[in-house]
């Protein structure tokens, strides 16, 4: 029985992943998330029930449209796949609770966030806001509770905004944009203002070390803008899966 639930569980989030697929591409474009229908985006043919089959119709297809054969991107399966295991991942996690279903909408959200920053380093505002008032509200009855979710919106958008103005005021350049402080609020709004020090702690580790790798490799220089929001995305994810303990452990160190 359990494997049927488990199962469906995962099914169900390969098929919220086709949706995410839908909202990376339009989303960018300003574009109705509703209509038109979904369209190969080379030919502009309709496509069918058949060809919207989470996974399969691509792997069936062979990463081409049926119709023009133009290449059909391993972005979308990759993003069905990903949300199918996050899914499956918090489920087991949480079980059949409403923390299950908040925690598997805000990472829903954390992965289009990471894919449209990754490839067009924007942050839409259309969930970055609605998200921070959403975590909040939530908050008030599902951990971590109102009172840390208020301060980690205060702490992850109140300490980007300030290194981005002070990293402006001293170079005289834009470092960081207001869609990666909104995107922390965010991230503090859902976690709590320990979990989102401990995202933000990740993600400049994570994305010090990409830099420093596409530097040392020659593909990147010292003025390489990194998509920060991409990081920030991956260590909320981190921190809210395993970020508890590590909490817990540090602070051990002070009792």
């Amino acid at each position: 029985m359990m494997a049927i639930v488990l199962a469906y569980i995962t099914l169900l989030g390969l098929c919220v992943g086709s949706f995410l697929n839908v909202c990376i591409y339009r989303l960018p474009l300003r574009q109705s998330l509703v209509t038109p229908r979904s369209r190969c985006t080379s030919c502009g043919r309709t496509l069918t029930w058949s060809d919207n089959i989470p996974v399969l119709s691509w792997a069936w297809q062979r990463a081409r449209c049926r119709t023009c054969g133009a290449p059909i991107s391993w972005m979308y399966p990759a993003v069905e796949i990903v949300t199918g295991l996050v899914f499956l991942g918090a489920y087991l996690m949480y079980g059949p609770t409403p923390l299950f279903v908040v925690r598997a909408a805000f990472a829903s959200a954390l992965i289009v966030l990471f894919v449209i920053d990754l490839q067009h380093r924007i942050l839409p505002n259309v969930i970055t806001i609605p998200g921070i008032a959403i975590g909040l509200l939530c908050s008030f009855f599902l951990p971590p509770g109102w009172l840390d979710s208020l301060l980690g919106i205060a702490v992850g958008g109140g300490t980007l905004f300030a290194i981005a103005e002070g990293y402006y005021r001293v170079r005289r350049m834009e470092g960081l944009g207001m869609g990666d402080v909104k995107l922390l609020a965010m991230i503090g709004a859902f976690l709590g203002w320990k979990l989102v020090l401990l995202t933000l702690i990740l993600a400049s580790f994570a994305g010090s070390l990409a830099g420093v790798t596409l530097i040392a490799s020659g593909r990147g220089s010292m003025k390489l803008a990194l998509p920060f929001g991409t990081f920030l995305a991956v260590g909320a994810v981190v921190a809210a899966t395993w970020g508890d303990p590590v909490v817990e452990w540090y602070l051990g160190f002070y009792r």
